[in-house]
């Protein structure tokens, strides 16, 4: 069986064609950082306009470099939510007027799930059950994952996801949209024993992150600088490690709470080279396993979502024919397969 995959929650458009044999066959993948860099972030309207011009030249693309018609497609997959509700209407337009034209049923897919899903699309793919974090710009969480569809909400972001303490201190360093890979790219010259910022909530019995007092401290440590230039590497390294640090304590915590040693990770943060080094050297002190997506996979993609509605088509999942989408749509109210 075949279905087709759109993703268009944000400011990326993706598209693919997933084979329930064969596995992916073709992806592609339109970034709209060219457009949104000029503002510093994500404007909504921009986005969903950008889309629009995109994906169906998107959907022709891949289907070809598959070397399959629409007429071969058993299904449509698109993400329903969460994310920007002109942003997502694209897709979810895009996906039902396919899928009514060429009678086949569309699939409704959560996000988080295509995220969370994105290391099955790997050749050694992770086996049930796992511990799951999903780390990204909008959320960061700790799931028990019993089974596809099957998620236990462990522990969650209060306040700022890490990707947002990664964008919001990669602007107070002064470096330019989208913040992240480029605060990376400096720490590697930082020096990790320059600031002691704090690694938030490591200490206290949950499962639950908040990065803003870490956003805080490293606004305090840019306003006392004397030489702001000279210390940005070490600024940028610092606030990476309390980062990694803080991930890393939760997620053991998880792990022995579970009695689970594998570890899946995925989400746009977790392509942070710090990041993957800190929760390997855990697992390989566990004697456990750590599965990430590859880095292409990381950031939102067609593929993903392909693959997470290729499972609910299977599982006998459809859309009606109302063009519904859902900007606010918890990880723990889907269905389990």
């Amino acid at each position: 069986m075949l279905v087709l995959g759109i993703e268009s929650s944000c400011d990326e458009t993706g598209v693919a064609v997933y084979d329930d044999e064969k596995g992916l066959l073709a992806h592609a993948l339109h970034t709209q950082i060219p457009i949104h860099a000029e503002y510093g972030g994500v404007v909504p309207e921009l986005a969903g306009r950008d889309h629009i011009k995109r994906v169906v030249p998107l959907v022709r693309k891949v289907t070809q470099d598959a070397g399959v018609s629409l007429k071969d497609l058993d299904a449509i997959a698109y993400t329903a939510g969460p994310g920007l509700i002109g942003a997502l209407l694209v897709g979810a337009v895009e996906a039902r007027s396919l899928a009514y034209a060429l009678n086949i049923p569309a699939v409704p897919v959560h996000h988080m799930e295509g995220h969370l899903l994105a290391p099955m699309l790997e050749d050694n793919p992770p086996s049930f059950p796992f511990v799951a974090l999903l780390v990204s710009g909008g959320h960061t969480m700790l799931i028990k994952v019993e089974k596809p569809g099957c998620y236990e909400i462990l522990g969650e972001s209060v306040d700022d996801a890490a990707g947002e303490a990664f964008d919001k201190t990669a602007k107070l360093l002064g470096l330019p949209y989208p913040g992240g890979p480029k605060l990376e790219a400096l720490a590697k010259d930082g020096d990790s024993s320059k600031y002691k910022f704090p690694r938030p909530m490591i200490d206290r019995p949950n499962f639950d992150f908040s990065f803003a007092g870490l956003k805080t401290s490293v606004l305090n440590a840019v306003h006392k600088s004397e030489n702001l230039e000279a210390e940005k590497a070490d600024i940028a390294k610092c606030f990476e490690d309390a980062v990694a640090d803080t991930l890393t304590a939760k997620c053991k915590r998880a792990l022995d709470e579970t009695h689970m040693n594998t570890l899946v990770v995925a989400g746009g943060v977790s392509a942070n080279s710090a990041i993957r080094e800190s929760l390997t050297a855990l697992m390989n002190k566990r004697k456990g396993k750590v599965f990430f997506a590859r880095r292409e996979f990381c950031t939102d993609n067609g593929a993903m979502i392909a693959l997470a509605g290729m499972l609910r088509f299977k599982a006998g999942e459809r859309a009606d024919l109302g063009v519904n989408v859902f900007p606010r749509w918890h990880l723990s109210s889907l269905k389990p397969l």
